[in-house]
């Protein structure tokens, strides 16, 4: 398996397979979830100092901050996949003639 990495801001970096969703943290729910884990201990704030634009679930439970829009990391996200698939003029395997 590939690890993907993703720079989220501030010289911090995300491996992107081990990502469920990615969330606005204005509405009610996003909050109570964030409160929640803060309490147990699961939250990994990437912000550095400044305001939380997105809010990263995993796979293992953690929840990460990040001060970065959802959409500019989602787009640096598919950017990474566009250059990491190869094309079929970009393929090994090209079939002989």
């Amino acid at each position: 398996m590939i690890t993907e990495l993703i720079h989220i801001g501030f010289a911090n970096i995300l491996a992107m397979n081990r990502v469920i969703a990615i969330a606005s943290p204005n509405s009610a729910p996003t909050k109570r979830i964030v409160q929640e884990c803060r309490n147990k201990g699961l939250v990994i704030d990437m912000t550095s100092g400044r305001r939380t634009k997105a809010v990263i679930f995993t796979d293992s439970g953690h929840i990460i901050l990040a001060a970065l829009a959802p959409e500019t990391i989602s787009g640096r996200l598919q950017a990474g996949r566009d250059t990491s698939t190869p094309r079929p003029e970009q393929r090994d395997d090209k079939d002989e003639p």
